[in-house]
């Protein structure tokens, strides 16, 4: 696992260079999704596939500006999937954006999860990297130095809600104006890192993205988004959940699935769990 971690290190440091020096115009090109990727996409997509295909470790790659997963090493055991800059579309107006990684051992799936890291960069570019606990790392003097151990509240103080609102389930809208009501903070910047980063370095909150109508499904991928953070969460001490079960739970039938989730301490899970058991 150490060769990993140093892989993402030296990967989220390109990275930052990239960032700051590389043109951020379209390509001609389209992700899985059907997005036009930015230049900036591709470039730091292949930075982690250089870092990651001299470890001899890892046995296969699937990142999200693929359309399919990647052979490294026959022998290998890790399997890891990745999204090389989450929130790109943030750059042109310098906010704060991130690269996710979930860590499998044996091959892809929830179940098969041992490690998961993401990688902010904004200010400063800080690590959060989960195996056994969740520790944060911040880069000075071009080396990550840990920082702290990083624990989430009972209850929090902030709400970062995902998908346009007029697409939301009445029952989901009632649900967020009620925590808003409540005296939460809305904290939405539309880039999953920091605003995940943020509920878990403020002590706690909700981060939600539903089944809308345009995608009942949810937005947000399985391996490369929602399984990493989930891990994350769960070993800080919170939860993790698609409305009624542990998004750990869920399987993943093809390399871009994605799901309905929500992310948060423990109080704001509850009556998550509490209304969509309702509504189901």
């Amino acid at each position: 696992m150490r060769d990993i971690f140093d892989a993402i290190q030296a990967s989220a440091k390109r990275i930052k260079e990239a960032i700051d020096i590389k043109d951020i115009g379209y390509s001609q090109q389209e992700n899985s999704s059907g997005e036009t990727q930015l230049e900036l996409d591709i470039k730091c997509d292949m930075i982690i596939e250089e870092e990651f295909s001299r470890v001899a470790s890892i046995h296969t790659i699937a990142s999200e500006e693929k359309t399919h997963e990647e052979l490294l090493h026959e022998d290998g055991k890790y399997f890891i999937a990745y999204d090389p800059l989450d929130g790109s579309s943030l750059i042109d107006v310098n906010l704060s954006v991130g690269s996710i990684f979930g860590i499998y051992e044996g091959g892809f799936g929830a179940d098969k999860m041992v490690a998961s890291c993401y990688v902010v960069y904004g200010p400063r570019v800080e690590m959060v990297f989960a195996e056994n606990k969740t520790k944060l790392y911040l880069l000075q003097a071009g080396d990550f130095e840990f920082v702290k151990e990083i624990r989430l509240t009972e209850k929090g103080k902030l709400m970062a809600p995902g998908g346009t609102q007029q697409n939301w389930a009445p029952y989901h809208k009632e649900m967020i104006d009620g925590f808003f009501k409540e005296g939460y903070r809305l904290r939405y910047s539309g880039g999953m890192v920091p605003d995940l980063h943020q509920i878990l370095l403020k002590g706690g909150g909700l981060f939600s993205y539903p089944g809308t109508s345009d995608k009942p499904e949810g937005k947000l991928r399985r391996l490369f988004e929602v399984f990493p953070f989930a891990f994350i969460y769960e070993k800080s001490g919170g939860e993790a959940i698609d409305g009624t079960q542990r998004l750990l739970e869920l399987g993943c039938a093809h390399v871009h699935d994605t799901a309905i989730c929500f992310f948060g301490s423990k109080y704001e899970t509850a009556r998550v769990k509490e209304v969509y058991a309702a509504n189901a």
